[in-house]
């Protein structure tokens, strides 16, 4: 079987009339065709292309076919694709002309895996296995599988310039970065994960394009817009005059990736960053066009979005009709909180009283539902209590959370024990969609820092602005303590933030990876099942003192979960109910009553049955 996702713009291989190349280039007097590797080349040989209607211009020709390179002279200036499935050479070489139909497909059986019984696995390629490529990943999916998640996520692949990047300064938006391998190695990745059951969902980056090699200013200055900032660039323009084109480029991507690179599903960076004035947003549209084009088979949609905008998870009759599910931040935050005590930055918005604040996020899904956050000064988010607890995804660490310390530090390198087996347990047994970061199954104390490959000046621009960001920072008062923050541009600090395959053979990682696998196994076993339907988030929760935390959620067959969580120094009373089943304690002595300091329970109960 082959997939094929036939783009608009780009190059689309014709069988019997050679290949199709078409170009948005709205403001450009002249544009054409050029073969061949030479970027330097003095005189390229040209093939004028087509002006139609609505700034594109086209041409369809023999002379070329699979495998050929090739480049748009757009006026003077000679570019990459910006609808490229290939650049062998790298943001900066010629686009190779892809032929989707050449790959076999052999998962003809696979209909993706149903939301609720979803366990995430957030992964960068190019760390997470000795090679740091998609054959990489593949080795090591077996790994994977005995730990029990269901599902990877794949920090962004867009081509980006130089040998290493987070994903998030991608450019070329429709070609798998080729430092991890050609288009096949991607797709052959795909089939590897649904051959052993597993989902792939992928992290696509629509708010900005990255500063080296975004040769899309050349082309059609239209894409961008000044009438609105973001923290990386200018801003992508939504909802401007020529926006149609802009809007379809992106719609187009997010359909190729689930198309012919048969996804399971997209999650999208920063939506907040995207500033759009038109109904529907371009974040709805894309969720309404994937809905409407893919009803044959499980597709998720994730959000990042600080906004907390409960409006986009909303559910019809139970069902999905936009995004599944948003990165839960506020979760995050506050278990971070009270597992490490760490409260500058953006978790001093979670510093007062953070058990209580714990309660709400797990009951009720976002902290902030419209109150004001005390660092920001204005109000932030919207109700989210009547939402499904699976329209959240819930996470101890991730990229951002991890990279962005100073020095990619570990929550297992700063926290106790017993708090971090805690907040894990909270994390796997609660109803929200649980995600990992690579290596955190094995309590890896292996940083994830901050890294890029850019050209000398933007490079040296990164090194001081990754060490001013950190200068108001108490710890990072004096230029020795400043000195140390690595260098996001080293190559050793990409290396530093490679897994280390060896360390998870030692007894501690042992032990971490074992209570993981059992935790994932309980939820997949015990919890799952009971995610389905007209699910209400509609959890309670309720102090117990100071320092401990009960919740109770009503799953679908009626049956209660119950945790209690003690944050404390001292036990915390509390009576089993009869009919009550214990599923999980983090600590010995889990039929006394009294909850040991720092630690979880987590009961089934009966629908009448409750923890005093």
């Amino acid at each position: 079987m082959h997939r094929h996702h036939k783009l608009p713009c780009g190059a689309e291989v014709e069988p019997g009339a050679g290949v199709r190349f078409r170009l948005w280039a709205p403001r450009a007097e002249t544009v054409s065709l050029s073969f061949g590797d030479n970027v330097q080349a003095e005189q390229p040989e040209l093939l004028p292309m087509r002006r139609e209607a609505g700034g594109w211009f086209s041409i369809t020709t023999g002379r070329a076919g699979p495998g050929t390179r090739y480049r748009y002279a757009v006026d003077d200036a000679l570019v990459p694709d910006p609808a490229s499935r290939h650049q062998p050479e790298g943001v900066h070489g010629s686009s190779e002309v892809i032929d989707p139909t050449a790959y076999e497909w052999r998962d003809l059986d696979w209909k993706g895996r149903r939301w609720e019984e979803i366990v995430l696995y957030e992964l960068h390629v190019g760390t997470f296995s000795e090679t740091g490529d998609f054959a990489g990943v593949a080795r090591h999916l077996d790994h994977l599988v005995d730990l029990g998640v269901t599902a990877l996520e794949l920090m962004p692949i867009a081509d980006f310039p130089g040998e290493r990047n987070w994903g998030y300064d991608g450019v070329l938006l429709y070609a798998p970065a080729a430092r991890y391998g050609r288009p096949e190695a991607l797709k052959a990745l795909v089939e590897a994960c649904h051959e052993r059951g597993l989902a792939i969902i992928l992290d696509v980056v629509y708010n900005h394009f990255g500063p080296e090699g975004n040769y899309l200013p050349t082309v059609a200055p239209d894409y961008f817009t000044d009438r609105h900032k973001t923290p990386w660039g200018a801003a992508v323009d939504y909802a401007g005059a020529a926006s149609r084109a802009v809007r379809d480029f992106v719609i187009e991507n997010a359909l190729y990736w689930l198309d012919e690179f048969h996804f399971d599903g997209l999650r999208l960076d920063a939506v907040h960053a995207i500033i759009d004035e038109t109904a529907p947003d371009i974040v709805t549209e894309i969720a309404q066009t994937v809905r409407r084009r893919i009803a044959d088979r499980e597709v998720h949609l994730i959000l990042e979005n600080d906004r907390n905008e409960a409006h986009r998870l909303r559910r019809r009759d139970g069902r999905v009709v936009g995004y599944n599910a948003q990165w839960n931040d506020d979760l995050h935050h506050v278990l971070h909180v009270l597992i490490t005590g760490e409260t500058g930055g953006y978790y001093a918005d979670y510093m007062e009283k953070p058990v209580a604040r714990l309660g709400r996020a797990l009951a009720s899904g976002f902290v902030y539902q419209g109150e004001t956050s005390p660092t920001r000064g204005e109000p932030r988010g919207e109700p989210s209590g009547d939402l499904p607890p699976t329209a959240f995804v819930s996470f101890l660490q991730n990229h951002d959370q991890v990279g962005n310390n100073a020095f990619g530090t570990r929550i297992a390198s700063r926290a106790e024990e017993a708090l971090l087996h805690t907040g894990v347990a909270i994390l796997l047994l609660s109803p929200q969609i649980p995600m990992l970061f690579m290596g955190e199954e094995w309590a890896t104390t292996r940083p994830f820092a901050f890294f890029c490959d850019f050209e000398p000046e933007l490079a040296e621009a990164v090194r001081v602005g990754r060490r001013r960001e950190f200068a108001h920072f108490p710890e990072f008062q004096d230029e020795a303590a400043l000195a140390e923050i690595p260098d996001p541009t080293a190559p050793e600090t990409f290396c530093r933030s490679r897994l280390d395959w060896a360390e998870r053979g030692g007894s501690e990682h042992v032990r971490w990876f074992q209570r993981y696998r059992r935790l994932i196994a309980l939820r997949i076993r015990e919890i799952a099942p009971r995610l389905s339907g007209r699910l209400s988030c509609a959890g309670e929760w309720r102090l117990l003192g100071d320092e401990a935390v009960l919740v109770r959620w009503r799953l679908s067959d009626d049956s209660c979960l119950v945790a209690i969580a003690n944050f404390g120094a001292a036990p915390t009373p509390v009576e089993r109910v009869d009919g009550a089943r214990l599923l999980y304690s983090t600590k010995d002595g889990a039929n006394s009553q009294a909850m040991a300091p720092c630690s979880a329970r987590f009961w089934l109960a009966p629908p009448a049955a409750g923890i005093q």
